[in-house]
């Protein structure tokens, strides 16, 4: 450092975002040129310790080509320079790639050209050609727009201030908290750090303790972790909560009369035993002419929240329910979710109906779609529907049980479950004939004592009762959203709320076949036909196999996301052409929305501007990512709490991922997934082979590779990173 330097930094000030300011005034029209005085009265500085900064940051910019000097002392943006909009992606061990529609792949960035950029900002980026090869890097120049400031970390305290160590292995940098905003917390507290501002000189980017969550290791406390870590409330504000209360809940005459009314209709709801807030149910008639009427009725919720009320409001901004291990936060307080808008047994309901009237080939003679009122005569657990569906008609009893409590079945009932199974069956049938793929994953569920703590793992497979309810909620989205999207088959170009599913990605398809080819299966992917037979076969094949997990896993991977958009493109995996989300108004905002605009056109009015509803799926859509995040957390955290009861055990699993750093096992009893470190297998010296997906012994050539069966034993359990160590038992 100069002695100049060293002067003007005793004396003065540093200037706040100097770079970026720069470059304000400097793109604001690029045709026009500054001297370092020009640009220091833009910027209202006026001493001159000021202006040495200024002046020594233009020659730092210069030297780097980010701008140009045209002639003596004068500065200009430098245009032959290639920039691009995109979005930031920060890898785990602090370098980051640069995501934008400009380009094919993602571009390299390494950790000092990050320019203070934070995981999924969108930025500004530079992109060049790295030395002499033809690699493109990229080099962050202007964060446009933060993705969030807020983390949750530890507190580690000193005397005149501190430091929050982020929890997300994506954030790079420790967060500097003065003593004057540490907020009442003390060392080795787990808190959440909202960033003020990021210092021109500082390593490290400038915050404020917003809230004290407890002690690291804290049940409560790494559970409001997760769901703040992804900026997921976990209760609701007092307004809100109040404006709910407010609600009248009646059935009036009045209201009756403007629906239609399907009380005597046989009505039941079908749910997990655990389930509180039922929204769909359905009524089951046989008709004279030995056809069926069948509805999917929906809890009508947007009877109950209105547009641009507080609950209304606080339903799209939350968007969706989040369910975590232990607990559902809900989208919409308790009174409407598990009370008036929950289709709960012996009750009248107001509902939002597809009703169809089916033959024995399943096939649609009539639809109805409307307002309704129902009575729900019945509620069953998934397991009591299975029991009927199992023993079939003539093995019925009266007491048949499930959760331990005997009731009564009544046979009309339990004709109806038989017979809506039977037609759900051709229903699967002929959508997997028409293209759709099969994803019946296991869930892993944990049995949890009364202060949720996992005393236990097991397996939820979906059965023929699942499939039941799965068939009859796809059927109704799906004509749902024909009746508004299409107009004598063809598109209508009504605004709507559709479901959407693209086809997979080329890349990671083939990057899927190699991997399952050593596995001895094989994939063709030429058409979209072989490419959907072979990925049901794929499923079929490896099902109930050690490997299943893992490449059930990667196929989903291979996948696009479904999202919500106005923009219709189809549902690849469904194979439907047309489908929405109307099913689940209580847990998924879309819904709601959708039930808003079944009405506006069931009204005859004219179709609403699409613009608006667009920036609302984008949010929702973006919501449901964040849950889903959210709930992968939170059992990983169950995970490794079930394992620090089991350490030093000995586990049989396979290795469900390779990294130049270690192995990734998932143990076969219980889908726990822990991490092998290669610094710890020491029966030889271990080399990361990318393309064959393993590590090989250099001396010994021994090869772990993906898929294969594996011994570990428990090393370590870290709740607050929610990572498990193993120690590979060498054979």
């Amino acid at each position: 450092m100069s002695r100049k330097k060293k002067i003007y930094k005793k004396k003065g000030k540093i200037i706040k975002d100097l770079t970026k300011n720069i470059f304000k005034i400097l793109n604001k029209d690029s045709s026009k040129h500054y001297n370092y005085k020009q640009i220091s009265a833009k910027l209202g500085v006026s001493d001159t310790d000021g202006k040495t900064q200024i002046l020594q940051k233009l020659v730092e910019l210069t030297g780097s080509k980010k701008i140009k000097e045209i002639d003596r002392g004068k500065f200009q943006i430098n245009n032959d320079r290639k920039y691009h909009i995109g979005t930031l992606d920060i890898t785990s061990n602090g370098n980051g790639y640069f995501i934008s529609d400009d380009f094919e792949k993602d571009i390299f960035i390494p950790s000092n050209n990050l320019g203070k950029g934070l995981q999924n900002d969108t930025v500004k980026a530079y992109i060049y050609k790295r030395n002499r090869s033809n690699k493109l890097e990229a080099d962050i120049v202007e964060i446009i727009e933060r993705d969030k400031t807020s983390f949750v970390g530890v507190l580690q305290l000193s005397k005149n201030f501190g430091f929050v160590i982020c929890d997300n292995n994506k954030m790079y940098t420790d967060v500097f908290v003065p003593r004057s905003k540490i907020n009442n917390a003390d060392h080795g507290d787990k808190v959440q750090v909202t960033i003020t501002n990021w210092p021109e000189n500082s390593k490290n980017p400038f915050g404020k303790i917003t809230q004290v969550l407890g002690k690291p290791g804290d049940h409560n406390t790494e559970i409001h972790s997760i769901l703040l870590e992804y900026g997921l409330p976990y209760e609701f504000e007092k307004e809100v909560e109040e404006e709910a209360n407010k609600l009248s809940l009646n059935i009036t005459k009045e209201e009756i009369l403007k629906r239609r009314d399907m009380r005597q209709d046989l009505t039941f709801t079908i749910d997990p035993k655990d389930a509180k807030d039922f929204d769909d149910a359905l009524s089951f008639k046989k008709l004279d002419n030995g056809n069926f009427e069948i509805g999917i009725h929906i809890a009508d919720v947007s009877h109950y929240v209105q547009p641009d009320t507080i609950l209304d409001t606080e339903a799209f901004s939350r968007a969706t329910s989040v369910y975590l291990v232990d607990r559902v936060v809900p989208m919409l307080p308790e009174i409407l979710s598990n009370g008036a808008c929950s289709l709960r047994p012996e009750e009248e309901k107001l509902t939002f109906s597809a009703v169809f009237e089916l033959n024995n080939k399943a096939k649609i003679i009539k639809k109805w779609f409307g307002r309704t009122v129902t009575y729900s005569d019945k509620r069953f657990a998934y397991e009591e529907a299975q029991a009927i569906i199992e023993t079939q008609k003539n093995h019925i009893s009266s007491n048949v049980s499930i959760t331990g409590e005997a009731y009564d079945v009544k046979e009309e009932i339990s004709d109806a479950i038989l017979k809506l199974n039977e037609l759900s069956k051709i229903l699967r049938e002929n959508r997997m004939k028409n293209g759709a793929i099969s994803f019946d994953r296991v869930e892993v569920k944990f049995n949890l004592d009364k202060d949720a703590n996992p005393v236990g793992v097991y397996f939820k497979e979906a059965k023929d009762a699942n499939k039941l309810i799965e068939e009859f909620m796809l059927l109704a989205n799906r004509k749902v959203a024909e009746f508004i999207g299409k107009n004598n088959n063809q598109p209508s170009n009504k605004t709507f709320i559709y479901r959407v599913h693209d086809e997979p990605d080329i890349e990671k398809l083939a990057t899927l076949q190699n991997i399952v080819y050593n596995f001895g299966y094989k994939m063709d992917t030429q058409t979209r036909e072989s490419t959907t037979q072979s990925l049901n076969k794929l499923l079929k094949d490896v099902h109930g196999k050690a490997e299943a997990n893992m490449i059930e896993t990667l196929a989903i991977r291979s996948m696009s996301k479904a999202v919500y958009t106005t923009q219709n493109i189809g549902h690849y995996g469904l194979a439907f052409n047309y489908y929405s989300h109307f099913t689940s108004p209580i847990r998924r905002y879309p819904d709601v929305m959708t039930h808003r605009l079944l009405q506006h056109y069931l009204d005859g009015k004219n179709s609403p501007k699409q613009d608006d509803y667009e920036v609302k799926c984008k949010h929702t859509s973006k919501q449901e990512e964040l849950a889903s995040k959210a709930e992968r957390q939170s059992i990983k955290y169950m995970q490794v709490k079930y394992m620090q009861d089991h350490l030093d055990e000995e586990f049989t699993g396979v290795i469900s991922g390779v990294t130049e750093w270690g192995l990734y096992v998932e143990i076969t009893s219980n889908k726990c997934e822990g991490m092998v470190r290669i610094r710890d297998i020491k029966n030889d010296y271990y080399i990361f082979e990318e393309k064959q997906h393993a590590i090989v012994g250099q001396t010994t050539k021994h090869i772990y590779q993906l898929g294969d069966e594996v011994t570990v034993k428990v090393k370590n359990t870290d709740l607050e990173r929610k990572h498990l160590d193993f120690t590979l038992i060498e054979q």
